[in-house]
């Protein structure tokens, strides 16, 4: 199994959104644009948002697990994935790729 490196390629936030709709919450992500993090096979990274890991935890699995192509072409490294958290007010973009280094 391998390691993924998980970079935050993009941070939005629909403030007229969240105050059209949504309840004020405490805990919202606070994730920074270029923070990467480096997922240790199918575990969570430590400071890692919850609600993201469940939206690419798949496939954080499939690349660590040894899948690619994800995309079927797609994408230009066959062994990453680009995938954005299902917040629909504060939306972030992950771009995952699978290491050479295999887990501990």
């Amino acid at each position: 199994m391998r390691k993924c490196k998980i970079t935050v390629i993009r941070v939005a936030s629909y403030r007229d959104l969240m105050e059209l709709y949504e309840n004020p919450i405490v805990n919202a992500c606070d994730m920074v644009e270029g923070q990467v993090f480096i997922a240790n096979g199918w575990k969570k990274p430590e400071g890692f948002c919850d609600s993201a890991w469940e939206s690419i935890s798949p496939f954080v699995m499939t690349l660590a697990y040894g899948g690619e192509d994800i995309y079927s072409g797609w994408m230009k490294n066959k062994n990453s994935a680009m995938i954005s958290c299902n917040d629909g007010f504060r939306p972030v973009s992950f771009l995952i790729e699978a290491l050479d280094e295999e887990t501990e």
